[in-house]
């Protein structure tokens, strides 16, 4: 909710965008939604429509273990606050770039790698398509939730730093 006077980019200051996006995540949406949705205050989108729109991206996109949904869900965000809506081949599309790359590189920095199966440590390249039941043990046994919770404070840093 936007409150007067405030950047509408800019989640409430009493808010913790990383404390949300892990909570989501714990109450079952996927690593790519948790993000997205911890964000949904200042997008343009109903929380349904981000849920949706964020849903296959969760494992590493349906399970592929490939990028990781974290990141994914953070790079969804920043395209509904940074990106463009044309054929754009300029500076416009160099900025948004420039912020995935920054973006991309804070959370590769703190973890190593950008991709699901990697920061998993797991040897499978693509997954069963099933998902795993979400159990105390799924979520003792997986740290998804520290890396929901960094892309979600990367993404809040970033906002903060780049008011325009």
């Amino acid at each position: 909710m936007e409150k007067q006077g405030q950047d509408p980019r800019m989640p409430d200051a009493d808010s913790v965008c990383r404390d949300r996006a892990v909570h989501l995540f714990m109450e079952g949406y996927n690593c790519a939604q948790a993000v997205l949705l911890a964000f949904s205050d200042i997008l343009p989108l109903d929380q349904e429509t981000l849920s949706k729109l964020a849903s296959p991206f969760g494992g590493g996109m349906g399970r592929l273990r490939e990028t990781c949904g974290a990141v994914s869900g953070m790079l969804l965000a920043a395209g509904l606050l940074y990106g463009y809506a044309g054929p754009e081949t300029g500076n416009i599309k160099t900025e948004l770039y420039t912020r995935v790359q920054s973006l991309a590189s804070e959370f590769e920095v703190r973890h190593g790698s950008l991709t699901c199966r990697d920061l998993l440590g797991l040897s499978v390249r693509h997954d069963r398509p099933e998902a795993s039941p979400r159990t105390p043990d799924f979520y003792e046994k997986r740290p998804c939730a520290g890396f929901i919770g960094d892309a979600a404070e990367i993404l809040e840093a970033f906002i903060r730093e780049h008011l325009e």
